[in-house]
């Protein structure tokens, strides 16, 4: 026993130095570590990652640029150029980190080898050490490129932190954009000294008054656009202008902001990470309003101008032209919400620090949403069922509720229909798809209307079918007049019940058609009763007659009495 402890003893120990043997090394190698440079004049305590930061940003706080040099990577740069370098390019550095980058100190670990210990069980680092580390992104005008620092270990010492190699090669570019302009270069000191936060007195100063000239330049466009509207003599032109005038003013403060703070100041990095994710989702959202107002202002105009005229036969593809572009509608709000939230999570690298966490919990919460927001949702999903099915369209007649509607508009979340007396309903989408209504142009606009007439037992059919009939053909309004006609359909002890059938081109034109039948069947019942003198058991009685029976009342002191009944 004790001879195999002792060889699982020495088993274990082999293992484990030829996994040590085999493990990544978690540092570059490199020849010599700045030997261009003089020797610090202080300790560095860029052993770890946060270390080294705070010795940086404690050096150029204090204008030491030559210590702060210490922290670049200078492996790239001639040593004889390296002491006359350094100190401008640490110097330049600090000025990107101060404009361009936000600094999470919680993220940068204080550990040597920078095991990330602060980071989701899902991450793939999580529990890993590293050897570089990723501080930011920014954007140069052909590329992104990355901010990073990074452990190397010179020949003849100890693994230490340094700002990168290549990120010490992007410095130059990244100062030309992120770096100070010659407006803040050529302010007074004290303007330049830091006030609270990360914000310097200029900036305090700075940020109401672009603000403010950006709202003013919104309200000059607003102001503009409204003059320019009113003198457009196409009321189609006046319509887009004053659903346009809104987003156009956004778009024009958002645009003023950005372009003042691109040509005269460069704010620091804190303000810049709120700033840049608002002014594109600004843009955005006004660039999206603008192009949706376009589209529902010429449809709105369309529609309403031709709601009756896109009920015809002949109208169709007019109706499914409508309706697909109110459909793109939709999917483009949708894409310009999805670009959006994209853009914005990109800028701010919200993938990097949140992703693996949103994605843990992706289930959770979008069970949790969709649950909020069922009700929303559902009529999104039927809003986007009846785009594909078109089982409604713009300026189909519907009839629904017992109302006779036009479709006027699909929305996300609810149609808007349009009686024949103008009236707006307003149905939720949900709705209208989950109960059953009447499409009566789905297939054709063609519809046959009843006049439906309670008669006596006693009118003569024959004679009211030839006054139908001389209807029917001097009816310029009435089509397939071979198949127009008049039947009996019911009767109860009242009288009968007869319907006279006739169709139309399409609902429009039906009711007014309805209409004038039911009026001339009645003038020719009227007529008809009229010319039929007489007792009333001799000839055809056409109104219907209400029939009573009366019954005398028994006198007691008579016996049985007599009963007399009265028809």
């Amino acid at each position: 026993m004790r001879l195999l402890a002792v060889f699982l003893i020495l088993l274990a120990t082999l293992t484990g130095a030829a996994a040590q043997d085999s493990a990544p090394t978690r540092y570059y190698e490199i020849d010599t570590l700045n030997s261009g440079l003089p020797p610090a004049e202080a300790y560095i305590g860029h052993e770890t990652p946060q270390g080294m930061m705070e010795s940086f940003v404690a050096a150029a706080n204090a204008r030491n640029w030559e210590m702060a040099a210490h922290m670049l990577d200078l492996s790239d740069i001639d040593p004889a150029l390296q002491a006359e370098m350094g100190p401008v390019l640490a110097k330049r550095m600090f000025d990107i980190a101060e404009n361009g980058m936000w600094l999470d100190w919680g993220d940068l670990s204080d550990r040597p080898d920078a095991m990330a210990t602060n980071v989701a069980a899902e991450n793939p680092m999580a529990g890993e050490p590293r050897r570089n580390i990723r501080l930011a992104i920014l954007e140069l005008p052909d590329r992104p490129v990355s901010v990073r620092i990074a452990r190397v270990k010179p020949a003849d010492g100890e693994p230490v932190w340094l700002f990168s190699r290549q990120t010490v090669g992007n410095i130059l570019a990244l100062h030309e954009i992120y770096g100070p302009t010659r407006f803040e270069e050529s302010l007074p000191g004290f303007l330049r000294e830091r006030a609270f936060w990360t914000l310097a007195w200029w900036e305090v100063v700075a940020l109401p008054l672009v603000l403010l000239i950006a709202i003013g330049a919104a309200f000059l466009v607003h102001a503009w656009v409204g003059r320019v509207k009113w003198r457009q003599p196409s009321r189609i032109a006046r319509r887009i202008l004053d659903s346009i005038q809104m987003p156009v003013a956004l778009m024009a403060c958002v645009g003023t902001f950005s372009l003042v703070n691109t040509l005269l100041f460069t704010f620091s990095g804190a303000v810049n990470r709120f700033l840049t994710p608002l002014q594109s989702t600004l843009f955005v959202i006004a660039l999206a309003m603008i192009g949706v107002r376009i589209v529902d202002a010429v449809l709105d105009r369309v529609v309403q101008r031709n709601v009756e005229a896109l009920g015809d036969s002949e109208a169709a593809e007019q109706r499914d032209l409508y309706t697909n572009i109110s459909a793109a509608r939709r999917v483009a709000i949708v894409l310009a919400l999805g670009a959006g939230v994209s853009l914005v999570l990109i800028q701010t690298n919200a993938f990097e620090s949140l992703g693996f966490s949103l994605l843990a919990s992706a289930g959770v919460i979008g069970l949790v949403l969709a649950f909020a927001a069922r009700s929303v949702l559902a009529n999104i999903m039927a809003s986007l069922q009846i785009a594909l099915a078109k089982t409604a369209r713009i300026g189909d007649a519907v009839l629904y509720d017992d109302q006779w509607c036009y479709v006027e508009k699909i929305n996300f979340t609810y149609i808007q229909l349009q009686t024949w007396d103008n009236r707006r309903l307003i149905v939720p989408v949900n709705e209208l798809v989950s109960h059953t209504f009447e499409n009566w142009t789905k297939q054709d606009s063609s519809i046959t209307k009843i006049v439906a007439l309670r008669l006596d037992h006693r009118a003569d059919v024959d004679r009211l079918r030839e006054a139908f009939q001389e209807f029917v053909q001097n009816d310029e309004d009435v089509i397939n007049r071979e198949t127009a006609d008049v039947y009996v359909v019911d009767q109860d002890r009242s009288g009968m019940l007869v319907w006279f059938l006739a169709a139309a081109s399409d609902p429009s034109i039906g009711w007014t058609m309805q209409c004038r039948l039911r009026e001339a069947m009645l003038k020719a019942v009227v007529r008809l009763e009229a010319e039929n003198g007489g007792p009333v058991a001799d000839r055809a009685v056409y109104l219907p007659r209400e029939r009573e029976e009366l019954v005398a009342a028994v006198d007691p002191r008579e016996g049985d009495g007599s009963r007399q009944a009265a028809m």
